[in-house]
């Protein structure tokens, strides 16, 4: 599979002939997002503009009702574009948006049809007691492998949802949202993946290459890359890290640990 990283949770997957966008933000740095409760602001603009993606079968839309997984670029790229999401969302969004409930699957059609499917996956946005409303996860895999999976977490805290995704598949990439991100109506409980999370969740999927995304890029975030770093290197699994290059495709091989860096 190949990876590019746009920067915040945006990036693009390419597997088995189909290319994939995460939670698509394309505003530029310095737009601040003001809701009821809180402001959120975005640090860092997209390494690679709408018009430079180039052709996308489908989007992977973690929610759509939160500025930093979909921001107003984010949103007008929407446009034309088969969309896979909560089922709140896909009513909200309507046009080719497909609502999705955990563990349904979705197979892609063209050129793509019946190699690749999709299932939602389960995901909790920050504690029980004050999600953030519905979001999903999703773990792609091929019809003939349908255990081996590539994970992309979306907004989710570790809890027993994600505990079952690595029971249910043996999962050889994990695209984790990472930053332990924080906003004032919640107090000071993280709405996404913390690194000692992280560290738990590579755990229960040994198999996976671990790429951190939705670490970067937004005020809110309250766990650096470095923070990152460390706690997978105090649990002696830094190896099983892969930091991508936002703007720049790397290949990840299901049975090698080192990715090819296409040159620019």
């Amino acid at each position: 599979m190949r990876i590019t990283y746009l920067g915040g949770p945006s990036a693009i997957i390419e597997w088995h002939n189909a290319r994939l966008l995460t939670d698509p933000t394309f505003d530029p740095a310095g737009e601040e997002y003001v809701l009821p409760a809180y402001t959120l602001r975005k640090t860092q603009g997209p390494a690679l503009t709408p018009d430079a993606v180039g052709r996308i079968d489908a989007v992977l839309l973690s929610h759509d009702h939160h500025f930093d997984n979909l921001d107003r670029a984010g949103r007008a790229f929407l446009s034309g574009t088969t969309v896979l999401t909560t089922k709140a969302g896909a009513e909200r969004l309507g046009g080719n948006a497909i609502g999705l409930e955990p563990w349904q699957t979705q197979s892609l059609e063209g050129q793509v049809k019946g190699a690749l499917q999709i299932t939602a996956t389960p995901a909790r946005h920050g504690p029980a007691h004050a999600d953030r409303g519905p979001v999903i996860g999703f773990a792609l895999h091929s019809a003939d492998h349908p255990r081996e999976a590539i994970y992309v977490s979306g907004d989710t805290v570790l809890f027993e949802g994600v505990e079952e995704v690595a029971r249910r598949f043996d999962v050889k990439v994990a695209i984790l949202f990472l930053g332990a991100a924080k906003v004032r109506a919640v107090g000071d409980w993280p709405l996404t993946f913390t690194a000692d999370e992280a560290v738990k969740v590579a755990a229960l999927m040994p198999s996976a290459t671990i790429v951190p995304v939705h670490f970067e890029g937004w005020e809110h975030f309250s766990e650096s890359r470095d923070v990152i770093a460390r706690h997978f290197r105090d649990a002696g699994l830094e190896q099983r890290l892969r930091w991508p290059q936002a703007g720049r495709a790397e290949e990840i091989s299901f049975s090698s640990s080192t990715p090819r860096r296409e040159p620019s």
